[in-house]
């Protein structure tokens, strides 16, 4: 069939379903518009979808969001609730534009702080979404006094703030990706090093202030001009030259977030985790994406937290091998080249997700079996399930050799007695020809990186790998990486990347879901990856310069994996001092980084220590 007609055919299947949909929501479902108000008299934007048979009373199902509650006026929204099978679930569903944003009253804070201890007017997100909670009881008819909230992404992190302080009748809550520290891990910073071309597009659009409720901001401040966000970004020089050459100034957000480089209180104040200790009142449905390029992070240490703080919660953690969000449509049974027969997005929403809301909610079927905690591993094409997380496990350290081999070996304690105390590895670090993060020409954050083949850079100068022989048995690692380097530098700041790759067989079969032609022999599939701006070594909040030639310790967490190296594969460590323009250049001279002129970026030469007291290694836990 020809691609231009097989093309047209599809988007006119969409067209039809859309549409279909559409009919029935209108048909089945009575739109309202509100504004709810809050305790300081804020009005918040809020949009309801009743259903017509009023034959039982219905639980309230809502998302709270920053990208707003369109459609807007008569016209209704095609589907409804967190994916599209819950529309004809029967569910009072509501939308509301939060404060500040879209046709809702206010001002917007990013990440709005909690107030733990109120005075009279303060508010906050878990006030707003109490107040709206309580006009919604009183002023829709026919529900059954239960309430749920859901979101992905932003609206993940208001279903989380809720659970702060929740209202009585808030039973059910699943926060999907939540943001909960967008400087420690999440969406614009990890360990220090700044994601710039996510953090720089995304917020030129939507941080363009208002001067009151709009239904469109408009436009973002600037255009790239071009699909290389590797050259955009290079071409722009210092992220200070934003300002300026780009119209960042206009962007009040964007001047706040380069105001604060460090992990000052700004910042600190935002954290959701550090506040979840009421979390026992409810249930929790928290999910996350192993390969999420944004917000990885957020659901692993908010499960976590609420561990930590109610022991007796009913807390769920459930981790996917997804993209940002893709839990909630398509079968969920591969992701760029790589495929797997288990369909994890189908079992999600009909095994876990939808069950979920039915019990807590409607009270009318049994309780799911749901575990406390399921994970996908892609290298075993399996659900994995687990009582708590990280899960029980063993310990094993991956040491880096100087001729390139990685050795299995036991974690003891420093110092650690292998190889000579001479041994180490160097490159050279050039911030003006930086290392590539991924193949794709993008001027974005190409979501593939996270688990993309990694030989396109295998062969560089600047990137020192590492790699055991070929595994004779199943090896499964679960549950965070710690990374310890023992490094020396000419410069006095340095990035260090550091990915944890799966090397299929050479004659690994061509099953590539993008076609044939991807040559899967050899593939270096990344599992992990991460930066770490070593300034911050010792502290987040109080950076502190690298003395060139000294040797120094760099030490950090890799977020959680669950994935199995199959007998016949290999594993392999890469280490590099550039991810670009995945995060920001580091000039390698000690400063602050967003007032940096040109001047500043230096090569430098680093050297990654392997042996003796200073050996270089990675931490893991292995299943049995």
């Amino acid at each position: 069939m020809n691609l231009r007609r097989t093309f047209s055919v599809a988007l006119f299947c969409v067209a039809c379903f859309s549409a279909s949909q559409v009919d029935y929501v209108q048909s089945n479902y009575t739109k309202r518009e509100v504004e709810v108000v809050m305790r300081d008299g804020v009005k918040l934007f809020t949009t309801i979808y009743a259903p017509k048979d009023s034959s039982k009373k219905a639980p309230l199902l809502m998302m709270r969001t920053p990208y707003s509650c369109r459609p807007y006026g008569t016209e209704m929204r095609a589907n409804l609730g967190p994916e599209a099978n819950f529309t004809k679930e029967g569910y009072i569903f509501v939308y509301q534009d939060v404060r500040g944003r879209y046709m809702s009253g206010g001002d917007f804070k990013w990440m709005t702080p909690f107030i733990p201890n109120k005075r009279a007017g303060q508010v906050d997100e878990a006030t707003d979404t109490s107040d709206t909670i309580d006009w919604l009881l009183k002023n829709v008819a026919n529900n059954n006094g239960r309430v749920g909230v859901y979101g992905t992404s932003f609206p993940g992190h208001y279903a989380a703030q809720c659970l702060i302080d929740p209202h009585p009748a808030l039973k059910a809550a699943s926060p999907q990706a939540p943001m909960v520290d967008n400087w420690l891990g999440d969406d614009m910073h990890h360990n220090g090093a700044f994601f710039l071309p996510h953090a720089m597009n995304f917020i030129a659009g939507f941080g363009k202030p208002r001067s009151g409720p709009t239904q469109d901001y408009g436009r973002g401040v600037f255009t790239h001009g071009t699909p290389d966000g590797y050259r955009f970004f290079l071409d722009m020089g210092p992220i200070k030259n934003a300002l300026t050459k780009y119209n960042m100034n206009q962007i009040p957000l964007w001047k706040e977030w380069v105001k604060h480089g460090d992990y000052d209180e700004y910042w600190q104040t935002q954290n959701v985790s550090q506040h979840l200790k009421k979390a026992d009142k409810v249930a929790i449905l928290t999910v996350g994406g192993f390969f999420d390029a944004e917000d990885l992070y957020g659901p692993l240490d908010m499960y976590k937290a609420i561990e930590r703080s109610t022991p007796n919660n009913d807390s769920k953690l459930i981790m996917g091998p997804w993209y940002h969000g893709s839990w909630n449509g398509g079968p969920g049974d591969a992701l760029h080249d790589i495929k797997w027969a288990t369909k994890t997005g189908e079992d999600f929403r009909d095994k876990y997700q939808k069950p979920f809301f039915r019990y807590y909610l409607w009270q009318d079927s049994a309780k799911p079996s749901i575990p406390d905690v399921t994970v996908f591993d892609v290298g075993a094409d399996k659900w994995r399930t687990f009582e708590s997380w990280p899960p029980k496990s063993g310990a094993m350290a991956f040491l880096m050799g100087g001729s390139g081999q990685l050795v299995k070996g036991p974690i003891i304690a420093e110092p650690i007695a292998r190889g000579s105390i001479g041994d180490f590895i160097e490159w050279v670090s050039d911030p003006a020809k930086p290392v590539p993060v991924s193949t794709a020409i993008s001027a974005g954050m190409p979501r593939q990186y996270m688990l993309e083949d990694q030989r396109f850079v295998w062969g560089r100068p600047d990137v020192v790998s590492f790699e055991t022989p070929v595994q004779e048995t199943d090896l499964t690692l679960a549950g965070p990486i710690k990374a310890t380097l023992y490094v020396s530098t000419t410069g006095t700041d340095a990035d260090f990347i550091v990915k944890l790759i799966d090397v299929f067989p050479n004659n690994a079969p061509n099953n590539s879901p993008r076609g044939s032609e991807i040559p899967m022999g050899g593939y270096q599939m990344m599992i992990r990856g991460e930066p770490m701006r070593a300034k911050y070594r010792n502290s987040w909040s109080k950076p502190t310069a690298l003395t060139p030639g000294r040797v120094e310790k760099v030490e950090f967490v890799l977020p959680d994996i669950c994935h199995t190296f199959k007998k016949g594969h290999k594993v392999m460590v890469q280490v590099q001092s550039s991810w670009f323009p995945l995060i920001d250049r580091n000039p390698q001279t000690f400063c602050n980084i967003f007032e940096a002129d040109q001047s500043v970026f230096k090569k430098a030469t680093h050297r990654l220590h392997l042996g003796g007291m200073s050996a270089s290694r990675l931490e893991v836990s292995v299943l049995p």
